[in-house]
């Protein structure tokens, strides 16, 4: 490179370094100010970087009067090619933003955002498929929050109707106890005692369920015997089922072991044990089965009902969810929750041991019924 070179090329970078400033400057002042305006000062820079530098490479003396004037021309022409590119680039962009400000209030009311992939360039389409992905989680988020406020103010209409009930019956035999009109003192005491247990029971299962869904539910996991503790399950459970007609059987593969939480895990099979009673017609079966599968151990529970219809099955599990005639029959003296509270307490017990629980309809040749399914890492 020869020295004019050199000098050429250091005059037009210091040139083009000064007009650079100055457009930085001048753009911190339109910072707040339509995209419009920044990338037409992109444009009017460029064009005004070369001819500073054409200009003070005249005044070197290194380009003739002639070539500064035809340069000029030529860059004040395409000056003005880059001006009107830049402000039709810059509407565009201002369209595009425009479009993606609609998406995000049309998001924010609760409505589809509509988008226009085709024009748009990648980055915005990019904005504008997070923006629909934003919209169907807060869908889905609605849709759940309302679910759970229906489940709540079912489980409050619940409770004070179970507890109001009981309550009466109390009052009414305290009365006829105090003033003496009990024909069997014992017969009145024993009911008491019934309604007593059914309410304590009601507020355990209550106070359980405020303990899971505040995440102060804590589980002490050690190594626990299945076929230990499906007998003692199935002990505890049998005069009931022989009070209604239902036969109870169990089968364990011997020698299974999980780690689980004891109380924890005798709570899940009990709630789905009753629930099974509670839906099993007289001289119907209750099945108990435990197995181990590949990374843990499966319980499962299957009884006589009717079956659950395929709309209600992703329900089963919610707060408060009493299902409709298909389970029949209800034993409401069987003593444990009802099915919306039971199988809740099941389903928060089995999530906090990092497990996962379902109900699915099964078939066979002599009834049909449901089975809940039970699996736990090992």
């Amino acid at each position: 490179m020869t020295g004019d070179q050199v000098e050429i090329l250091l005059t037009a970078a210091l040139a083009g370094l000064a007009v650079g400033v100055l457009g930085l400057g001048v753009g911190y002042l339109l910072r707040h100010r339509s995209l419009r305006w920044q990338l037409g000062l992109v444009g009017v820079v460029g064009v005004l970087a070369v001819l500073a530098g054409v200009l003070a490479i005249a005044r070197r003396m290194l380009i003739s009067d002639h070539d500064l004037e035809v340069v000029t021309l030529v860059t004040l022409a395409a000056g003005v090619a880059a001006l009107v590119v830049a402000l039709a680039l810059g509407a565009a962009l201002v369209g595009w933003s425009d479009g993606l400000r609609e998406e995000v209030r049309r998001v924010g009311a609760g409505e589809p955002a509509v988008r226009d992939r085709g024009r748009r360039p990648r980055e915005f389409q990019a904005l504008s498929d997070e923006l629909a992905l934003a919209h169907r989680r807060l869908a889905e988020s609605r849709a759940r929050e309302a679910q759970l406020e229906a489940a709540r103010r079912e489980l409050v209409s619940w409770v004070s109707h179970d507890l109001r009930t009981p309550l009466a019956g109390l009052r009414a035999m305290a009365e006829a106890l105090e003033d003496g009109m009990a024909s069997d003192p014992g017969r009145y005491h024993r009911q008491i005692t019934a309604e007593v247990d059914r309410m304590v029971r009601m507020v355990d299962d209550l106070f359980e369920l405020s303990r899971m869904h505040a995440g102060s539910l804590r589980i002490e996991p050690e190594p626990v015997p299945v076929g230990d503790l499906v007998s003692e399950a199935i002990a505890g459970a049998d005069p009931v089922a022989r009070a209604h007609g239902v036969r109870l059987e169990g089968v364990v593969e011997p020698g299974l072991q999980v780690t689980a939480d004891p109380t924890g895990l005798a709570r899940i099979l009990d709630n789905l044990i009753m629930n099974g009673i509670r839906h099993t017609p007289s001289d119907g079966l209750v099945e108990v089965h435990a197995r181990a599968v590949s990374g843990g151990v499966e319980l499962s529970v299957t009884d006589g009902c009717s079956g659950i219809p395929e709309a209600d099955r992703a329900r089963v599990f919610d707060l408060a969810w009493q299902g409709g005639a298909a389970r029949t029959p209800v034993r409401n003296d069987v003593p444990t929750a009802r099915a919306g509270l039971g199988l809740s307490i099941v389903k928060g017990i089995v999530e906090a041991h990092e497990g996962e629980v379902e109900v699915m309809n099964v078939d066979d040749s002599d009834d049909r019924g449901c089975r809940f399914v039970v699996r736990l890492p090992a």
